[in-house]
C-alpha cells in the first residue's frame, strides 16, 4: 500500500551516465564479446492474483493486464536470449476475486491448488519474494500456499516469534548453466536475496501479531548479499519488494529500493510493491538514477509495474575474473541495464495489445477462473441508481455511503450495551477506485438493478477486517487533514489552469469520515506530509468541522468505525498506531457490505452531503482529470464543465469554486 520515501547514502559519487560501476560497456548498446556472457533477469510483481486477462469487477476481458499476458513477453523474451532468470517481486496471492474465491470458498489441500502459484511453477520462475499482502488471508494460508512453489520463496526479513528463524530464507545461491558469445558453456552461480517492507506487522497486526517480527530490508539484504558472495555467488540479485524514495534512507523504510542499490555485493535490485514503473520518466528526479540506462548507484534496478501490465528486463554482461573467489575464479558482473515492456499501448486513449495470451496459463486458471466468475455473479440485492466513484474528489458519493453505512450498522450492534454505546459512532470510507495511476478505467460504476458480490468487491477492494477505534474531535480533525492531501494548493494568484488532485497521493488515502460535515479550504497547503508529521502546521484545510450541526470541541469523543490497516497505522494518519482500537471484527468489510444489502433488498443509493469546498474569491481556473464516461452526469454538478481530453485517456472537467457556483452549501447528488 502507501509508501514512505527514503534514499540511501551515496555509493557512487557525481552524475554517473552508464559505465561509473562497471567500466564503461553499456549492455544496452553492445553484444557481449565472444569471451562474455550475456544474461538476462526478468521479473514481474505486484501480480495480486491477476492470472487471467480479466477485469472481475466490471465482468469483461482486459488485455492490459494478467500474467497470461505477461507469460507471452517472457516466452518471447527467453526465445531471444536463453540465458535466463525469471523472479517476481511479491504481492502474488491476493487482489481479485479469484484470490478471494480461493482463500475463502475453495482453500488448499489435496485436489486444489493455488492457481498463480501453479502458473509461476509452469513458467519456470527460479525464485520469488513475498510481498506484504500474502498474509491478508492470514499467516498459515500465506505459508500454505507458498509451499506450493517449486521455486525458492524468499522473505528474509519476517521471522518466525517462536524459534527466531527466518520465515522463508533470505537468499539462495542457483547454479545456472549459461552460454559465452563464443557458445561454451559455463557454471554461473547467482545469490538471490528476498526481502519485504517490513510494515507487514503494523498493516496486519490483527493477523500477524505474536507470530512473526520484522527486520530491516537493507541490514538484511545488505548481509545476505555478502553471504551469498563468501558461499561462492558470482553475481547477486536483490530481489525486493519495496519501492523507490528520494528521501534520506531511515531504518524499518518501507520503500527501501535505493538503499539496496547502493549496497556494494549487490548487483542488481529487482523492486516492486509501489505499483509504478521504473525506469520511467516521472523518476527523474531521484538522485543517483540514470534513467536512460535504467541504473541507480549504477546498478540495473528494474520495477515492473502492477496485475501484469509490464515485464521487467535487466540485462548483464559478466565478465570472466581469475582473481574471484580468492583466486579459484569466477564471473563478475562488466556492464548491465534495465528496461520494462507493456502488454499494451496505449495512444490518444486508444488501447493496442501488444502480445496474445499464453495458452499454458490461461489452461491452468481455467477452472478458478470460471469458479470465480460464477462466485463473483451471485446477486446479494438491488440498486434503484447507479452507483459510481467518477466524481470521488468533488462530492461525496453514494458509493462511500454505502461503504460507512455497513460499517456502522455493523459495529453499533457489536457494542450495543458496552462501556461505548453512548459515544457518537463516526465511519470512515475511502474511494479504491478514482483513477490514479491504475488508469483511465479504474473506476467504480455499478448500473441501477442487480447487484452481484462482484459489485460489492468493485466497491471495496481489500479483505480487510473491520475495526473501530476511539479518537477526540482534535484526532478526528486531523484525520480528515491527513486525508485531504489529496488535493493540491490552488493558488488564487495563478491565472493558468490548475489541477484539482494530486494523483502522487492514493485515493484509498482520502478518507470521507461520515457522521460529521465539513469544508475543505484548497487555498491552504496541506498540514500533514505523507509521513504524517506536521508539514504546515499554523494551517487548516479542514474548517467548519460539525456533529448534528454543532462545532466539533478538540476535547469531544467519537467512535469511529475502519478498517484494520488504517487502525493499525496504515497510511501514517496521525493519531491511528494501533493504541486506540476499541474493536477488532473478524469479518472483512466486504462480508459485512453484501449481508447490509442482502438485508436491505432494494438500496437507493443517496448521500448526506458530508463535505464540499471552501469558495475561492479569485477567478481560479481549475480542472479535475476522470473518465470520459462521467460527462454523462454532469446536471448532477452544477458547478462543473467538460473541457475536453486530458492526458492518459482521461477527461478534463473544469471546477467552479467561486461563492456563486457554491452557494447554497456541498453540490453534488
Amino acid at each position: 500500500m502507501p509508501a514512505c520515501r527514503r534514499l540511501a547514502a551515496l555509493l557512487f559519487t557525481g552524475t554517473m551516465a552508464f559505465g561509473g560501476a562497471f567500466g564503461g560497456l553499456d549492455a544496452g548498446a553492445q553484444e557481449a564479446r565472444s569471451d562474455q556472457i550475456d544474461v538476462q533477469i526478468l521479473s514481474t510483481t505486484d501480480l495480486h492474483m491477476n492470472v487471467m486477462d480479466y477485469d472481475y469487477y466490471a465482468d469483461k476481458p482486459d488485455p492490459g493486464i494478467g500474467l497470461v499476458r505477461v507469460a507471452s513477453l517472457i516466452r518471447k523474451a527467453r526465445a531471444e536470449k536463453p540465458n535466463t532468470l525469471l523472479v517476481d517481486a511479491g504481492d502474488l496471492i491476493q487482489g481479485t476475486p479469484m484470490g478471494d474465491y480461493v482463500a475463502r470458498v475453495q482453500g488448499l489441500g489435496p485436489g486444489k491448488f493455488q492457481p498463480i502459484i501453479a502458473a509461476l511453477n509452469a513458467l519456470g520462475y527460479d525464485a520469488a519474494v513475498m510481498g506484504n499482502h500474502e498474509f491478508n488471508f492470514g499467516l498459515d494460508y500465506a505459508v500454505a500456499a507458498e509451499k506450493e512453489a517449486k521455486y525458492p520463496v524468499l522473505a528474509g526479513n519476517v521471522n518466525r516469534v517462536e524459534d527466531g528463524q527466518p520465515l522463508f530464507p533470505a537468499g539462495v545461491i542457483l547454479d545456472r548453466d549459461f552460454t559465452d558469445g563464443a557458445g561454451a558453456k559455463h557454471t554461473v552461480r547467482v545469490g538471490v536475496v528476498g526481502v519485504l517492507t517490513p510494515q507487514i506487522v503494523l498493516w496486519d497486526k490483527d493477523k500477524l501479531e505474536g507470530k512473526v517480527t520484522t527486520s530491516d530490508i537493507v541490514e538484511v539484504a545488505a548481509k545476505t548479499a555478502r553471504d551469498l558472495k563468501t558461499q561462492g555467488a558470482d553475481v547477486v540479485v536483490a530481489v525486493i519488494h519495496s519501492g523507490l524514495s528520494a528521501a534520506p534512507h531511515q531504518k524499518m523504510a518501507e520503500n527501501a529500493g535505493v538503499a539496496v542499490a547502493a549496497i556494494p555485493e549487490v548487483d542488481a535490485v529487482v523492486t516492486g510493491h509501489a505499483h509504478r514503473v521504473f525506469p520511467a520518466a516521472d523518476y527523474a528526479n531521484l538522485p543517483d538514477a540514470d534513467i536512460p540506462h535504467g541504473l541507480i548507484h549504477g546498478k540495473p534496478v528494474v520495477m515492473a509495474g502492477f496485475f501484469g501490465d509490464h515485464l521487467g528486463v535487466i540485462d548483464l554482461i559478466l565478465s570472466a575474473d581469475p582473481k574471484a573467489h580468492g583466486g579459484k575464479g569466477g564471473w563478475t558482473v562488466a556492464a548491465g541495464h534495465a528496461e520494462t515492456r507493456p502488454v499494451l499501448t496505449r495512444v490518444n486513449g486508444k488501447a493496442t495489445p501488444l502480445v496474445e495470451p499464453d495458452a499454458a496459463v490461461a489452461a491452468i486458471a481455467k477452472d478458478a477462473h470460471q469458479a470465480t466468475l460464477d462466485y463473483v455473479r451471485q446477486p446479494v440485492g438491488k440498486s434503484t441508481g447507479r452507483i459510481e466513484t467518477y466524481f470521488s474528489f468533488i462530492a461525496d458519493q453514494p458509493a462511500l455511503d454505502i461503504v460507512s453505512d455497513a460499517q456502522r450498522q455493523y459495529v453499533a450492534k457489536a457494542l450495543a450495551g458496552g462501556p461505548y454505546a453512548a459515544l457518537p459512532i463516526l465511519s470512515a470510507a475511502a474511494p479504491f477506485k478514482a483513477g490514479g495511476k491504475p488508469g483511465p478505467d479504474y473506476f467504480t460504476d455499478v448500473a441501477a438493478g442487480q447487484i452481484s458480490l462482484r459489485n460489492v468487491a468493485d466497491l471495496y477492494l481489500y479483505p480487510n477486517i473491520v475495526a473501530a477505534v476511539k479518537v477526540t474531535g482534535a484526532q478526528v480533525r486531523d484525520w480528515l487533514e491527513m486525508g485531504a492531501r489529496v488535493f493540491n494548493r490552488v493558488d488564487p494568484a495563478k491565472k493558468e489552469p490548475q489541477m484539482l488532485v494530486n494523483r502522487a497521493v492514493p485515493s484509498f488515502d482520502f478518507d470521507v469520515i461520515d457522521g460529521v460535515t465539513w469544508r475543505v479550504d484548497v487555498t491552504q497547503p496541506p498540514r500533514f506530509g505523507g509521513d504524517g508529521k506536521l508539514a504546515a502546521g499554523d494551517n487548516h484545510r479542514i474548517v467548519d468541522l460539525r456533529y448534528n450541526g454543532q462545532p466539533v470541541k478538540d476535547e469531544d469523543e467519537f467512535i469511529v468505525v475502519t478498517n484494520n490497516y488504517r487502525a493499525n497505522g496504515g497510511g501514517n494518519f496521525p493519531g491511528l498506531t494501533g493504541q486506540n482500537i476499541i474493536y477488532s471484527g473478524t469479518e472483512t468489510i466486504q462480508e459485512i457490505i453484501a449481508d447490509y444489502l442482502r438485508a436491505a433488498g432494494t438500496l437507493v443509493p443517496a448521500t448526506n452531503h458530508s463535505w464540499g469546498f471552501v469558495p475561492v474569491t479569485a477567478p481560479v481556473t481549475v480542472l479535475y482529470d476522470t473518465n470520459a464516461k462521467a460527462a454523462a452526469l454532469l446536471t448532477q454538478y452544477p458547478n462543473l464543465s467538460d473541457v475536453g481530453p486530458g492526458d492518459a485517456g482521461l477527461e478534463l472537467f473544469r471546477v467552479d469554486l467561486s461563492p456563486t457556483a457554491l452557494a447554497g452549501g456541498v453540490l453534488g447528488k
